[in-house]
């Protein structure tokens, strides 16, 4: 897939837990976990404004596109 999400990059950079950002985002642990590992097809701008919000970040910190190899 040729966008890649950034999450574990910016919690590693936050030094903040899944488990912090799930509480202070309001998102399950599940769905953040499926976002983390690249497996979501879609993400609602509102959570993605939430999670910029608590990990004081633009949407590009998190969101990287790469060109596929065909």
């Amino acid at each position: 897939m040729p966008i890649i999400i950034n999450l574990d990059v910016m919690l590693a950079r936050r030094k903040m837990s899944l488990t912090e950002l799930s509480e202070r985002v309001g998102i399950t642990m599940s769905n953040l976990s499926i976002l983390k590992t690249g497996k979501a097809k879609a993400v609602r701008l509102e959570t993605l404004e939430s999670i910029c919000d608590v990990l004081n970040c633009q949407p590009g910190d998190l969101l990287e596109y790469r060109k596929s190899e065909t």
